[in-house]
């Protein structure tokens, strides 16, 4: 017969937090087969269990005053036939449930998670899934996270990542002709609400961010991947694939603008302050002014202003 372990104070915590949800999925169970699961011997696994009986949930002044405040076990059962059922569980099926709106939300979190090349393992993802509906106080909402044609990206460069080669596309930045770029993929990402494959451009020659949504003809190659241990640039980091923007904005604005402003170069007088930067998209400029309640203007690229104009436009229409 294997010999057991011997126990130290740490591992018959552990094993206390454990063995309390094993006991109440199990429903019923003997003392020998609790013992074999969490491999200790018959005699431990019965005095852990009798010490459940003094453990509970500290009444006024951190003492337990109720005799419900405890856990409780059939002790017939125990006595005479080593089984074990708890018969009182303090109060473990009264846990708080989410509501269905907050389900919802990590529910399209998860998802949103589980669209991105490298995360996590599917089953995990599966299970917890199923678990956050199972676990909320009314049915979530239907949640679909639809990236629209990132879909079709993304699944190519996961492929891309397994089987270890390069892809290839054609990539249109802004004011600029169409290129055809070879890319060591490293990652499909999402930040501020736009979706970016990150990689080394055999083109440039160095790591590269594109906008999915400036991707396309992506098909794979036949060329092994060999930079991806390249450091990937940092989402406000620029290169020459960026817009070149300015903006306006009032002085004490500056440290509102985090980011944005690290690479920039900026002039003041009178108060007001104008910052010259390079930046992925025209969007991210949008967002940026739109956020700032009209403190912050878009002065170039003219594209990006009116895209600021109109979705502001948009959003004071909706009060109409």
């Amino acid at each position: 017969m294997t010999a057991r372990r011997s126990l130290v104070a740490t591992d018959r915590a552990a094993l206390m937090l454990q063995l309390v949800p094993y006991l109440i999925g199990k429903g019923e169970v003997s003392i020998a087969e609790a013992a074999d699961e969490f491999d200790v011997a018959p005699d431990q696994m019965r005095a852990m269990v009798e010490k459940l009986t003094v453990i509970g949930l500290p009444g006024d002044g951190g003492y337990w005053q109720m005799s419900n405040d405890l856990f409780d076990i059939d002790w017939d059962l125990l006595d005479q036939r080593d089984l074990v059922v708890i018969t009182n569980s303090v109060g473990l099926e009264r846990a708080p449930k989410l509501t269905a709106r907050e389900a919802a939300a990590l529910l399209a979190g998860l998802q949103l998670a589980r669209t991105i090349p490298g995360v996590g393992d599917t089953d995990l993802f599966t299970g917890l899934l199923a678990k956050l509906a199972r676990g909320a106080s009314g049915t979530p909402a239907e949640v679909i996270v639809a990236p629209g044609p990132v879909d079709t990206v993304r699944d190519a460069v996961a492929t891309a990542l397994r089987q270890g080669v390069a892809v290839s596309f054609t990539y249109k930045a802004p004011d600029a002709a169409p290129t055809t770029r070879t890319v060591d993929p490293v990652k499909v990402h999402i930040a501020d609400g736009q979706w970016y494959l990150q990689g080394w451009c055999h083109l440039r020659e160095a790591m590269r961010t594109f906008h999915l949504d400036r991707v396309s003809d992506l098909q794979l190659t036949d060329i092994a991947i060999t930079h991806a241990g390249e450091r990937t640039p940092g989402w406000f980091e620029s290169d020459e694939d960026d817009l070149v923007a300015r903006i306006r904005f009032p002085e004490a604005v500056a440290r509102l603008l985090g980011d944005y402003l690290d690479r920039a170069t900026i002039q003041t007088s009178g108060g007001m302050s104008t910052a010259t930067m390079r930046v992925a998209d025209e969007f991210s400029l949008r967002r940026l002014a739109v956020r700032h309640g009209g403190d912050v203007e878009v002065l170039e690229p003219a594209a990006a202003r009116r895209a600021a104009a109109e979705w502001a436009e948009a959003g004071l229409d909706q009060y109409r």
